[in-house]
């Protein structure tokens, strides 16, 4: 079968060819062909609607036989259709509205796809061109046989399976040996613990906590950059870990010579071992992917869903298994079948680039704050001292690129401060990324990293 778009392409194709092929005048396709919905494809049966019985027997006695050698022209094989009437269905839409009006029924969908997170294994990863080299070097380092791969540095875009590596190997190792000291833990958090240390006078606790590990694995070290004290600690604990011979694993967002505002001396030890990326899976290595989570899930999905899932996702493998899960819960909840039409409107409640402004502001404040080593509280009241007043631009500045709110509203966030409060503050950061490279690096690190998380 072809790989296919969406069911409404497909007809909108089988239309114009109709058109072209028997000549129909603009007025009859307006008032038959154009008035038809179609719903959904189940095998080789396309499901159409219409609005009333009299159109539907026109529509069978005249049309048919043609819409349906028109169908089996574009989708290369024999296809039937099923013409219905709407007023005589529950459209998946209506459906989806119902649950989504439904906060017992949408609750139950969102407990059965928490409820259905797989453990991450090397089982159950899937691959393909895009990461075997990142996988075959993960699974060595599972195996304490790490010595020309320290440290693993694997980078790629979000989604692609760089998490479920880091967990494969967390779960292999522990798994295999027996009392192994295994931390895994994001870059954000690394962070955090350490400057919480500062905070609490116990850094020394900290140094010990990460020099006893045997197995050191850090998801998003990009977001360590710009941080000069946290890098500075990160430095000393991998020169530690190294000597000693111990594992380490990194993951980053994007190639180490590319995290601009982190150190040299970090950005050579990143890669002083091997790089692996992992890229946005091929075609076929998505149908995997999707055969595989609904084979886990013991959900069987048609073919032409498979295709089309595959066909509409192509950049993120935890979206891809986010649609069979959601889709799955669905049809133990509310017996919704797996067709097409159910896809896309899985696909558009899972892939959405939208993140509440609220939610950002906050983010881009307290990265700033990180960068500057302030509170964020700080940085949104009146205090003027210079690291608060530093960060405080820096966060106005970020909050506009990012955001692109109005001026005033971003003042609003800083204790009410003006128009030209927030347009000073934008320039003057502007004017030092002009004058200062290093600084530049640290702002267009910090976007990236805010970016790559929304």
């Amino acid at each position: 079968m072809k790989s296919i778009s969406s069911l409404s392409d497909i007809y909108n194709l089988v239309v114009e060819n109709y058109v072209r092929e028997y000549k129909t005048s603009e007025s009859a396709r307006e008032l038959w062909l154009d008035s038809i919905e179609p719903i959904e494809m189940k095998g080789n049966v396309v499901v159409l609607a219409t609005e009333s019985e009299f159109k539907r027997n026109t529509l069978s006695q005249i049309y048919l036989d043609k819409l349906e050698e028109q169908f089996s022209i574009v989708l290369g094989n024999p296809v039937k259709i099923e013409l219905i009437i709407k007023s005589d269905m529950e459209t998946t839409e209506t459906k989806f509205n119902n649950i989504k009006n439904s906060e017992e029924l949408t609750n139950q969908i969102d407990n059965m796809v928490h409820d259905n997170k797989v453990t991450y294994t090397f089982d159950n990863f899937i691959v393909g061109p895009s990461n075997n080299l990142a996988f075959a070097a993960a699974k060595a380092v599972s195996q304490k046989q790490h010595e020309k791969y320290n440290p693993l540095f694997i980078y790629g875009d979000s989604g692609l399976g760089k998490t479920h590596l880091l967990s494969a190997i967390q779960n292999e190792m522990t798994k295999k040996y027996t009392g192994i000291n295994i931390i895994y833990i994001s870059a954000e958090t690394f962070t955090n613990e350490f400057l919480h240390s500062i905070t609490a006078n116990n850094v020394e606790m900290f140094d010990e906590k990460y020099r006893k590990a045997d197995a050191l694995l850090i998801d998003d070290i990009q977001f360590i950059a710009g941080k000069e004290q946290t890098e500075e600690k990160f430095f000393h604990i991998f020169n530690e870990l190294y000597k000693q011979n111990k594992a380490i694993v990194l993951t980053s967002d994007r190639p180490a010579k590319e995290i601009k505002s982190i150190s040299d001396r970090l950005k050579t030890r990143f890669s002083s071992g091997l790089a692996a990326d992992v890229r946005a899976p091929e075609y076929e290595t998505r149908l995997a992917i999707i055969q595989r989570k609904a084979e886990i899930l013991n959900f069987k999905i048609p073919e032409d869903v498979v295709d089309f899932i595959a066909t509409k996702l192509k950049s993120n493998i935890r979206q891809i298994e986010g649609v069979v899960t959601k889709m799955n819960a669905l049809y133990m909840v509310s017996q919704i079948k797996p067709t097409i039409v159910v896809a896309q409107n899985v696909i558009k409640d899972i892939v959405s680039d939208h993140q509440p402004i609220p939610i950002t502001v906050d983010k881009i404040i307290s990265e700033a704050a990180k960068i500057y080593n302030v509170d964020p509280d700080e940085i949104r009241s009146p205090k003027r001292n210079s690291p608060v007043s530093s960060a405080r631009k820096v966060a106005i500045y970020v909050i506009q690129e990012i955001t692109g709110l109005p001026y005033e509203t971003i003042g609003q966030e800083f204790s009410g401060r003006d128009h030209s409060t927030v347009v000073y503050a934008i320039k003057n950061v502007k004017e030092t990324m002009e004058k200062d490279s290093n600084f530049k690096s640290v702002i267009e690190d910090l976007i990236k990293n805010i970016k790559a998380n929304q």
